[in-house]
């Protein structure tokens, strides 16, 4: 009896010291554990807010329109609107014109809508906000406090003024556009990924469809989409869309353009299908296991737009980079503008000197959200930063990049025409496309005279030619 309550007492003895070290061994994981949380949070840099003003004698409701969640998300996340003040969303696409419709229809009620109904502040493209600028409703943001411009890129500026130069709104962004190329691929077809490098390999049209050439001996495409370069070509115009007449006119640029995606077409240099540059077929080619070589867009469109690039399974991150290309361009950007007859206008003035004026803001765009921003002064420190780097790049400076190019850009022979008639060209004119790589379709004369037809139908006051 004796020996079995010792061999009790010693079973329970060990059991005891065996529970005290695995306790030990909890709480040293637990330690480690909070040790590794608390290293990764000091890491991280906190969010920096911008508050909105104090409350003023105002409106309590702020209508924001827009055609997507791009803006909404850096608005939520670096913007703190004063308390008392709820912010409403009013967000359509802009297929077909759609969120134009939709905006009009609210700005021509704007006079006699209840103050909680009011448009309040609107976001507006660069195909069409000489629409906004120069019509009654819109009005001088400087009257409204937002009068320092100093950091911002003049064409921003120039593109958000009325005929008069009366200023109207800000972007956020400034875009000027790159070619993005997948590096593994150029090592294949160029030998090297270096970007500089690359750009002296692709530096005019000429070698740019010479190394499609290379590219399609090695089992590439150049480009995924008959439209892929079309903005680099459309936003070197040296005539506008309708001249003073009124009459539709092909710049030579726009001619190139259809006579480069012929080649590369018939050719094989992109992909024989023809999708736009939003397809589904377009963007597949995105993935690791993708074919294609260069894109073309500004941060912006690698930031937003090339989520299959980004998928952690079947994506290829950082295997990235960007150079000018062959042409120097810029694409597109979102301006806030002003609506007259908003009962908001001392928090709408804040939020526009928020997102080109407040540094921390701009910082924060860069290195959170990937974007280049319209402040010179963050861009250019960034772009001296040895310690900043985009990954999805593979560790290259983007905005080293950028600001090398972004006091090039011009904002000229724009009409309120562009973002339609750009859209109408290339719909038209894909039927043509598919026909010459083998698909069904249609013969070029019929394409452009559907074009024609849907000018017709769109802009009936403009003139348009026999096909």
């Amino acid at each position: 009896m004796k020996k079995l309550i010792a061999l009790a007492l010693a079973l329970v003895m060990v059991l005891s010291l065996g529970c005290v070290a695995f306790a030990a061994e909890d709480a040293e994981a637990e330690e480690a554990e909070a040790a590794e949380d608390a290293e990764a949070e000091e890491e991280e840099e906190p969010i920096i807010v911008h508050d909105g003003p104090e409350a003023a004698d105002e409106g309590k409701v702020l209508n924001i329109y827009a055609w997507n969640e791009e803006f909404k998300g850096f608005f939520d996340k670096y913007y703190k609107v004063p308390d008392g003040v709820t912010v409403n969303w009013i967000i359509t696409p802009s297929d077909n014109g759609a969120y134009q419709q939709k905006l009009d229809e609210a700005l021509l009620g704007q006079e006699s809508a209840a103050d909680d109904e009011k448009v309040d502040l609107f976001l507006a493209e660069a195909d069409y906000i000489l629409k906004y600028t120069d019509s009654d409703y819109t009005q001088d943001i400087t009257a409204m406090g937002v009068d320092n411009f100093d950091n911002a890129y003049t064409y921003t500026v120039q593109a958000a003024s009325d005929a008069d130069g009366v200023v109207k709104g800000v972007s956020f962004q400034c875009c000027p556009a790159a070619m993005i190329y997948r590096r593994s691929i150029a090592k294949d077809v160029l030998g090297t990924d270096d970007p500089a490098e690359v750009q002296e390999a692709v530096s005019d049209w000429d070698k740019f469809e010479a190394v499609a050439a290379q590219a399609k001996d090695k089992g590439y495409y150049m480009t995924a989409s008959f439209a892929s370069t079309y903005r680099v070509f459309s936003n070197n115009v040296t005539s506008p869309w309708v001249d003073a007449d009124n009459n539709l006119q092909f710049d030579p640029q726009i001619e190139s353009w259809i006579a480069q995606t012929e080649s590369f077409v018939q050719n094989g240099y992109t992909l024989p299908t023809c999708p736009g540059i939003w397809d589904d077929e377009a963007n597949a080619q995105m993935f690791a296991d993708g074919k294609t070589m260069c894109w073309f867009g500004p941060a912006w469109y690698f930031n937003f737009n090339m989520g299959n690039a980004q998928d952690p399974e079947n994506g290829c991150f950082g295997d990235w980079a960007i150079c000018q290309g062959p042409q120097a361009h810029f694409w597109g950007g979102t301006w806030l503008l002003a609506p007259a007859g908003t009962d908001n206008p001392t928090l709408v003035a804040d939020i526009m000197n928020a997102f080109i004026n407040d540094e921390d803001v701009c910082a924060q765009l860069i290195k959170n959200e990937a974007q280049f921003t319209n402040n010179k002064a963050v861009n250019e420190a960034i772009a001296e930063d040895p310690d900043y780097k985009n990954d999805f790049l593979g560790g290259q400076n983007d905005v080293a990049m950028f600001v090398g190019m972004a006091d090039n850009i011009k904002f000229e022979n724009q009409t309120i025409y562009d973002q339609l008639l750009n859209e109408g060209l290339q719909n038209n004119l894909q039927d043509y496309f598919k026909s010459l790589g083998g698909g069904e379709g249609v013969d070029k004369d019929t394409a452009l005279q559907n074009f024609y037809n849907y000018v017709n139908e769109t802009y009936p006051s403009v003139i348009t030619p026999a096909a």
